[in-house]
């Protein structure tokens, strides 16, 4: 058997056209008679007058529909007609300069840092292979024209009756619906000359591109390039590299099922990977076994011995092998991916009505990811980000060393404990590392969970600020408010939470103490969707109905979060309020060099006084709440806030804070949830968080004096004072507030610092000294004859209540 490369006729011919020919007319003939002796057996007799008058009826009506179809569109041309002739130039234009080699999908996209230092390429699998098109399983050819465009060997590159019913679709959902009717030939130039957005320019341009490669190249030479260009799921394309990589053979070795099986994927890649469900593509491969059927291309008996086969994908280990993909790469990635979604018109949505609503939205958009991710791969994109490299690797070492203690695997052979940790520039509001796990040797270059954007956990008291206290701010209560700290197991059991007792506690003890009592009430009293509200307006996207509970006030939520979402949510905290999405990327280009990206503009979320007096109560957090044990202040001049979580069973363990240069949100527990008895917020995430964002603040200088928006006014440049500890570059006689200057301010700075040293001192001494209670008291006077002299009121409190729980501990 051998090809036949004319665009009329059959595909697969014998020892000659003409042979095959006068075969084809014989058989032609027989199914004519056979089939008209069949119709007799069945219906013997004549269409009886009213089926005949309902048969007219019925042709009118499609006459009828079909006039209606053109004067719409008709419409349209005459209306975008000067748009028309300039995409009809732009078309002819691009399709009589190409060439072979255009086809050859081997385009690689960079990505770099913020350096301009090279992360990543993005290509195909290196097994990818380019086959001829007499080097095509013919199985392959024909179950593509039978299940994508029948009229494919006559067609013009277009299918007239197949765009009527796309109009048809289009009126009928009132423009919802602008896809559909695109033979092999308008799928072929979609996916080399245009994108994959859904529009009526799109549509007509596809079918300009489609005709002119109809007149450039052969029918042949088309499928060729089609096959070739189609993508089979995790960056394959061709089913030579298909075949290799599911079925460890070459693609003529296949069998009819397994080709069917194959050809099932390219209609939608996500759906259909055999790595993360084979049986997906067994309903549609038995769909491509019937038309093949239909159209000739295989007998009864071949149908049914395909059908049963059973197919056996092989691991994806053994296929793949080691992908290059770390951390950088892959969120680098996806935020490519995200923004050039949205530029192609996918509506991305946080609110759901029910939960079959948000899984069907899901399904949408892991198909839209994974088109656009396809074209990163093939389109020659250089993404510029901001990932600091350098910093990556020092946050990477600490999250591996902060965590060493326990090797044990899960079954992915990863080590179970694991962290992941997301950092950005409060400047920028850009991400400028993320780590989704912990190094492993055998693993260190090759894709795995980025837990830092995929892994989705419940937060407990790290959301408190974001849908209860922050909310509950601009609701008019205050650092100084009493809320009720109630009993949260008998609340739980109650339909009255408001009415039930508890002893008081002010709003900033009720943060620095992590009161879940306190939080719960409050939920109540200001409304769970409301509080919600602010998760949604800040992109939280798996926020569903089934979370509008109080006990989402502790964290208690359906799907979870993610360190990008929480450091994103605490940097708006910083930013006074105002939201910026988290993202890495600063620009894109495509392989002509034209600028695809543009920052999105950021939006206030929270009130900027609220969110000032958030950053008051947070920093508490850190002086002399559950994270006083950090002794932040000891080690650092610069100002830091944030706030601990930990979840039931202490499965999940969280801190998120910042200073006014960093915001960063580490997460900390098991792959495989379970408990560990010294999993708190407090403990191994606030390590982590201490560590890294002095790494951070070292990395660029940020080493004293750094002061929160709205607490010293902003920064000038000065010569006098440029030499000095805290402020540095600012005059002496600069006003802050009313009598308050920045030489007030550096002397109350200095004396926090022997403060400190005396609190340090307090911690050292050891319980069982004899003299320890005497050596406890003399450095706490200590202490407080160094309060006396700060001018500062606020600093003052600040000071006191750090020596007093000193003191106490």
């Amino acid at each position: 058997m051998r090809y036949h490369p004319s665009r009329k006729g059959a595909f697969f011919v014998g020892k000659t056209v003409k042979e095959h020919t006068a075969k084809e007319k014989t058989e032609q003939k027989v199914e004519k008679r056979i089939g008209s002796n069949v119709q007799n057996m069945i219906s013997p007799q004549k269409p009886s007058r009213k089926r005949k008058k309902k048969r007219k009826i019925l042709r009118f009506a499609v006459s009828l529909a079909a006039l209606l179809f053109l004067i719409p569109l008709c419409g349209v041309l005459l209306y975008f007609r000067k748009d028309v002739s300039e995409w009809s130039s732009l078309m002819r234009s691009q399709v009589n300069e190409s060439v072979r080699e255009d086809f050859i999908p081997s385009n690689v996209s960079y990505i770099y840092d913020k350096d301009g230092n090279e992360i990543a390429k993005l290509s195909m699998s290196e097994k990818n292979v380019y086959l001829k098109f007499r080097d095509l399983p013919k199985d392959a050819v024909n179950a593509f024209v039978a299940v994508e465009d029948r009229a494919f060997w006559e067609n013009r590159g277009y299918d007239l009756k197949g765009i009527f019913r796309a109009i048809w679709e289009a009126v009928r959902s009132k423009g919802d619906t602008l896809n559909g009717a695109s033979t092999i030939t308008q799928q072929l130039a979609r996916k080399i000359y245009l994108s994959n957005e859904i529009s009526l320019e799109r549509k007509i341009k596809e079918i300009m591109a489609a005709a002119e490669l109809t007149k450039q190249y052969t029918k042949a030479e088309i499928m060729e390039f089609y096959v070739n260009n189609c993508c089979f799921a995790n960056n394959i394309y061709g089913i030579e590299a298909a075949a290799q990589i599911y079925f460890g053979k070459s693609a003529k070795d296949l069998t009819l099922s397994q080709t069917a099986y194959l050809c099932a994927i390219p209609n939608r890649p996500a759906y259909y990977d055999p790595f993360k469900s084979k049986k997906r593509a067994i309903k549609r491969r038995n769909k491509i076994l019937q038309d093949m059927h239909e159209c000739g291309y295989i007998n009864d008996q071949e149908l049914s011995q395909a059908k049963g086969e059973k197919i056996k994908i092989r691991a994806k280990e053994e296929s793949l092998g080691g992908r290059v993909n770390n951390y950088q790469t892959t969120y680098a990635t996806d935020c490519a991916v995200r923004y050039l979604m949205g530029q192609r018109g996918f509506l991305f949505r946080y609110h759901f009505n029910t939960h079959e609503e948000y899984k069907e939205y899901l399904e949408g958009y892991q198909e839209c990811y994974a088109d656009i991710k396809e074209e990163l791969y093939v389109k020659g994109y250089k993404i510029h980000t901001s990932l600091d490299s350098q910093a990556q690797d020092a946050l990477q070492s600490i999250v591996d060393n902060s965590l060493n203690m326990d090797i044990s695997v899960g079954d992915s052979g990863m080590y179970d404990f694991q962290g992941a940790l997301t950092a950005i520039d409060n400047s920028t509001g850009k991400v400028a590392a993320i780590i989704g796990g912990r190094s492993q040797e055998g693993f260190l270059d090759r894709y795995t969970l980025n837990r830092a954007y995929q892994s989705y956990r419940q937060p407990g008291s790290s959301v408190k600020p974001l849908i209860v206290y922050l909310p509950a701010l601009m609701k008019g209560y205050s650092a100084d408010s009493t809320l009720k700290n109630i009993d949260v197991s008998a609340a739980k059991k109650s339909k009255a939470v408001s009415a039930l007792g508890g002893y008081g506690v002010s709003l900033r003890q009720a943060v620095e103490q992590s009161k879940n009592g306190c939080a719960y009430w409050l939920s109540n009293e200001i409304g769970v969707p409301y509080g919600l509200s602010f998760l949604k307006e800040m992109k939280f996207d798996r926020i569903v109905p089934e979370d509008e509970t109080l006990s989402s006030a502790l964290g208690g939520l359906t799907y979870g979060v993610t360190t990008e979402q929480m450091a994103g949510a605490y940097a708006a905290i910083v930013n006074q309020g105002k939201y910026r999405e988290p993202t890495c990327i600063q620009s894109i280009s495509d392989i002509d060099g034209n600028s695809l990206y543009e920052d999105a503009q950021e939006k206030a979320v929270y009130d900027r006084s609220a969110a000032s007096e958030m950053i008051d109560i947070l920093k508490g957090v850190l002086l002399r709440g559950t994270a006083a044990s950090m002794k932040w202040g000891l080690t650092s001049g610069v100002e830091a806030a944030g706030k601990t979580g930990t979840t039931n069973d202490s499965k999940d363990g969280w801190f998120c804070g910042f200073t006014p240069y960093y915001t960063i949100s580490v997460w900390v527990g098991y792959d495989a949830p379970k408990r560990l008895g010294s999993l708190y917020g407090s403990t191994y995430p606030a390590a982590i968080w201490k560590d890294a964002m002095k790494a951070l603040l070292d990395g660029h200088g940020y080493t004293e004096g750094a002061f929160f928006p709205d607490e010293a006014g902003p920064k000038e440049e000065s010569e006098e004072g440029a030499g000095e500890e805290f402020l540095p570059g600012r005059p002496d006689s600069e006003v802050l507030s009313d009598g308050y200057t920045v030489a007030d301010y550096r002397a109350d700075r200095r004396i926090g610092k022997e403060i400190y040293a005396v609190i340090a001192q307090i911690e050292a001494l050891s319980p069982t000294s004899p003299d320890y209670f005497g050596k406890k008291e003399m450095l706490h006077q200590k202490g407080m004859d160094l309060i006396g002299q700060i001018y500062s009121r606020k600093y003052t409190l600040e000071m006191q209540q750090a020596l007093d729980a000193a003191f106490v501990k």
